[in-house]
């Protein structure tokens, strides 16, 4: 067995990103083939959804250093007009930078120190380069036997990106040079960057167009500092064993944080083992002036802690139990309000959909351009030292809902899904009511009535926002949502009612506070009604005389 320095993998050149074509077909190209072919790729696929987010914030880094920019929205607009991304410009940014893109190079290997050793000289198994969801569970891993014993170039490649991007915390292995490790053990330090945040990717036709709308231009909402030029990882003085302490310039050095220090051990022709240390350690508070492919909500907790400033914004992480489309208001621009002082905003949609939105409303895209904007995702277990979930969805928008301009129908869509959010309760109260009234217990039929409720729901509401064009009158956007809400629930909780048996119909006397109240399927369904006509209102009137189901 050798370490690196005996082969070389030019990632510039030889294949090792996944992809798949307009036409559906997986392909695997280099670095250059998929930026000069990117008007060709639907977009970057991999063995696991969250190697997509990792490998696009690769490809957006090096884009914006090989064009230097763009500069601002006019630059963008020449990009964007053009059939293809500028491939000669981008193969000479490549070449100029190829000694610190070679997988296996002696001295500045890609996305790892070279040296990178323990005391006791240890390397261990692919297990701790390659994610599972759940770790550490066979039943549902990306590998098994062999395969995890050694794996092809690359495919480490992609990993490498990945466990840069996704590692989970937990107790690593104490890296020689390191002044922080203790006890040979370096003590956890959070997730790896992307791992903090709750991913979103806005993507287009084609990969081409989905990294442009993701390319935002220097100038904007000061994400790049004035007169500081971006630097990525490998423009950077190579890393070593010891750790750097400072803060994130600009989203180019947030695409390409090193999160951790990793040494990968070849053997031939094939990655056979990987040494994974703590790397560079970043808090999450108040990232959002360079962190742009996220959304962030204000923390109550954190700002009560006196070491924090008065305003706190957190990265607002994917919960896999919560369709996307739920958070839909934290992801709409024309809802930000300021972001500091006492009456600062709630949330902050992600600066790539304040960057669409401007693009839009400056007419350099048409308003019934359909973005796909996509979350992508970790959920972690364990104090975050375990995988525990991916996350993958998506919600399509026309890009004329995004500016300011349609603050009002933006609000009248927010209303609109959490009018959803308070029907679904409704029928969940009536599942509960039922199980009491049959002498059963309660939360579980609440439980799986809201995810059967949410489960029939998701497709129609989808279907509806994508739709939406900026001329929708507002109250119409939100009419539509409340009725089919109404139409779904309402024949769900009939389904209910009509199945729950003579016990039920009979009832039982549940006591609420000091009083007690008999609760029936009649009073059951009585109350159903009456909570959908609080909660969606705009469909009450031809529903408001429908009495308990006889």
């Amino acid at each position: 067995m050798t370490d690196l320095g005996s082969a070389s993998f030019d990632l510039t050149d030889q294949p090792w990103i996944q992809v798949r074509w307009l036409d559906g077909r997986p392909g695997e190209l280099s670095l250059n083939q998929v930026l000069a072919q990117a008007h060709q790729l639907a977009g970057v696929t991999g063995e696991i959804p969250t190697q997509t987010f990792a490998i696009t914030r690769l490809l957006l880094a090096i884009l914006h250093r090989a064009i230097d920019g763009p500069q601002d929205r006019a630059d963008w607009d020449v990009l964007w007009q053009q059939a293809e991304l500028p491939a000669t410009q981008i193969a000479d940014y490549l070449a100029a930078q190829r000694a610190r893109f070679d997988l296996l190079h002696p001295v500045t290997p890609f996305y790892q120190v070279a040296d990178l050793h323990t005391a006791k000289g240890e390397t261990f198994g692919l297990e701790r380069l390659i994610a599972d969801a759940p770790t550490g569970r066979p039943f549902f891993t990306t590998r098994l036997g062999a395969s995890l014993r050694a794996i092809s170039f690359a495919e480490a490649a992609r990993w490498l990106v990945h466990c840069q991007a996704f590692d989970p915390s937990g107790i690593k292995s104490g890296a020689v040079g390191d002044d922080q490790v203790k006890n040979n053990k370096g003590f956890p330090i959070g997730n790896a960057w992307a791992g903090m945040i709750g991913g979103v990717v806005c993507e287009g036709r084609n990969l081409r167009e989905t990294l442009l709308l993701n390319l935002i231009a220097e100038g904007f909402d000061e994400l790049f500092p004035a007169g500081q030029q971006p630097q990525a990882a490998w423009e950077r003085p190579a890393q070593t064993a010891a750790r750097v302490s400072r803060d994130p310039a600009d989203p180019v050095d947030l695409y390409t944080w090193q999160s951790r220090r990793i040494r990968l051990v070849n053997s031939d022709d094939q990655i056979t083992g990987v040494l994974v240390c703590n790397g560079d350690a970043i808090s999450p508070q108040n990232r959002h002036r360079v962190e742009p492919m996220t959304a962030w909500q204000r923390s109550k907790n954190q700002e009560a802690k006196s070491d924090q400033p008065d305003v706190v914004y957190m990265p607002k992480l994917h919960d896999p139990a919560r369709a996307f489309w739920r958070g839909l208001a934290a992801l709409l621009p024309g809802q930000a309000g300021s972001h500091s002082g006492k009456n600062a905003a709630a949330t902050i949609a992600p600066t790539t959909l304040r960057w669409i939105a401007h693009l839009q409303r400056n007419g350099s895209l048409s308003a019934d351009y359909l973005v796909r904007t996509r979350a992508l995702g970790m959920q972690y277990i364990n104090n975050s030292s375990v995988i525990g979930e991916v996350i993958d969805d998506s919600l399509s928008l026309r890009a004329g809902l995004l500016p300011e301009g349609n603050a009002a129908l933006q609000l009248q869509l927010s209303e609109g899904i959490a009018a959803i959010e308070s029907g679904v309760t409704s029928l969940a109260n009536l599942a509960s009511d039922l199980a009491v009234a049959a002498g059963g217990e309660s939360e579980p039929p609440r439980s799986g009535a809201r995810a059967t409720a949410f489960a029939a729901l998701d497709g129609e509401v989808r279907t509806a926002l994508s739709q939406l064009s900026p001329d929708t009158e507002p109250s119409s956007a939100r009419n539509k949502l409340h009725q089919l809400a109404r139409t779904r629930i309402r024949e769900l909780g009939d389904e209910l009612v009509h199945a729950s048996g003579p016990s039920a119909w009979v009832g039982r006397v549940k006591k609420v506070g000091k009083n007690h109240k008999v609760v029936c399927t009649a009073t059951a369904d009585l109350r159903f009604d009456d909570d959908l006509n609080k909660y969606l209102p705009v469909t009450a009137p031809e529903q408001a005389t429908k009495g308990a189901v006889a």
